[in-house]
């Protein structure tokens, strides 16, 4: 997968560029993110200001974008992350990017195989040392991460911090896993049906989980009001930029809408949603760490990576939960019913077949010219929207269990 990136993807990117005169920066993700931070703290800039912006531009992709040129990228890079994303980046604000950039890289990598070895420990799940290690290994070398730690993308980061603060729930240790769910939502759309479905829960024993929502309020609070100290008036800004950001890269498209027609996907990820919240209420008393909450985690996270904008492979390093609990179950295929069987032979050829891909390219490239090999650079691709929903449909008939053993303990 390394491989694919670097030597193909990555070259065919660099070859359409120079033949359609397309720009190429440093292409991190965390640069309008740091950049904003620094000119906020150094200079009391406003990070979601056009000026800011297009300073933005000239370093992401090498030049400011030239609304004139039909083939320059749609999305503006903004700063279009909540302002109190700034503490968290504060202490590199003195740094050359270049610097930050080294820091990023290794950081990034220890947090994901922190959060691999946090979301064995939120499942209750203690496999050999050579499955951990197995599990670590092929979570590094999947594109979602990849991907992600070529971009630095912050969904490293809240990955990480959603796995640590579940796996502080199954210790029983609340007020602390709230605090690190107040921290994810500098990403508020992988998290907002987590906080809801966590808010359905407490409700289940309120005396012993009310530490939870309590520290996840203060915390919130004290993030907003430390930014609004910082920079006033920052949250009609930040609006503003959210909606901009939708416009300019298509951020209402969901995996549903690309593989049903928007009509269909939106309806399609409503149930599922309302699915979830009505599964949620209804195994609201559940322990955390039981095999219940490990369900629930996982499909939660799979409906959220599914129906909520938007489309980045990325983001689906938070379908390991998911992932997880159905290798820790997994039952041969030849005891499962049939339709259960093409269910999973699908949800695992999804899974693998960007390792097939990529590995397939990687042995042609020995034997054919490049060029050749560069034209099936999306190959490995082609399944990262449909793997979501597979997942999905994965985790549903053990939901319907869930539910059914409900209904007969009530009775």
């Amino acid at each position: 997968m390394w491989f694919y990136v670097q030597r193909i993807q990555i070259a065919y990117q660099v070859r359409e560029a120079a033949a359609h005169d397309l720009p190429r920066g440093n292409f991190s993700d965390l640069y309008p993110r740091w950049l904003g931070t620094r000119e906020l703290l150094l200079h009391h800039r406003d990070p979601y200001s056009s000026e800011l912006t297009r300073e933005i531009q000239q370093g992401y992709y090498g030049r400011a974008l030239d609304p004139n040129r039909p083939s320059d990228p749609r999305d503006q890079q903004a700063f279009a992350y909540p302002l109190y994303v700034v503490f968290l980046l504060a202490p590199f604000a003195y740094m050359s990017f270049h610097t930050v950039q080294v820091i990023a890289f290794w950081g990034l990598l220890v947090f994901t195989v922190s959060s691999v070895l946090r979301w064995l420990q939120a499942a209750n799940w203690r496999p050999s040392i050579w499955t951990t290690v197995t599990l670590i290994v092929l979570t590094l070398g999947s594109f979602p991460f990849v991907q992600a730690l070529k971009l630095q993308q912050l969904t490293l980061l809240v990955a990480a911090a959603l796995a640590a603060s579940f796996a502080l729930l199954v210790k029983g240790q609340f007020a602390f896993s709230g605090i690190l769910l107040a921290i994810c939502t500098i990403k508020p759309q992988l998290v907002l049906l987590v906080i809801a479905w966590l808010f359905l829960w407490t409700m289940g024993n309120i005396k012993k989980r009310w530490p939870l929502p309590a520290a996840f309020a203060t915390t919130l609070s004290a993030l907003m009001v430390g930014a609004e100290l910082t920079y006033p008036g920052w949250i009609p800004r930040f609006i503003v930029a959210l909606r901009e950001y939708r416009q300019y890269t298509g951020g209402a498209e969901t995996s549903l809408d690309t593989l049903l027609t928007p009509f269909l996907g939106r309806i399609v990820g409503a149930l599922l949603i309302l699915i979830v919240l009505a599964l949620g209420w209804r195994l609201r008393k559940v322990e955390a760490g039981s095999s219940s909450f490990t369900l629930l985690i996982a499909l939660v996270l799979a409906v959220t990576i599914t129906a909520v904008p938007k489309v980045a492979p990325y983001n689906q390093l938070l379908l390991l939960p998911a992932v997880f609990f159905v290798v820790q179950r997994w039952v041969p295929l030849k005891d499962l019913p049939p339709a259960s069987r093409a269910l999973a032979l699908v949800a695992v050829f999804t899974l693998i077949g960007p390792w097939i891909a990529s590995g397939t390219l990687m042995v042609l490239s020995a034997f054919l010219p490049m060029e050749l090999i560069l034209k099936g650079w999306m190959t490995p691709l082609y399944m990262s929207v449909s793997l979501p929903p597979a997942i999905v449909a994965i985790l549903v008939p053990h939901a319907i269990s869930l539910w059914n053993q409900q209904s007969v303990s009530a009775v």
